[in-house]
């Protein structure tokens, strides 16, 4: 799986859980999404479960505070590399 299907797969999942609509101009892969509110620490139990199923990796709570995963661009290079192994 690429960068590109995961990052579109997060920014569908997060618009459409979390209510972001489509014509918000400060939702973008690179804004971060807990400090502009689109997620919120109960969010952000919803998103791992989503990532844990989706793309078949593990997500700890430890990963939250080693990686930086605060925008879609982040998560989905956490993603990629998780599921090639280099995490």
């Amino acid at each position: 799986m690429e960068t590109d299907k995961i990052t579109s797969e997060l920014r569908c999942f997060i618009r459409q859980r979390f209510g972001v609509p489509e014509d918000d101009p400060a939702f973008h892969d690179d804004v971060d999404l807990f400090n502009y509110g689109y997620i919120d620490s109960f969010g952000a139990i919803e998103l791992t479960t989503f990532i844990d199923s989706q793309f078949s990796i593990r997500l700890t709570d430890s990963d939250w505070v080693t990686f930086p995963l605060s925008t879609i661009n982040e998560i989905s290079s956490f993603v990629l590399a998780r599921r090639n192994g280099k995490l």
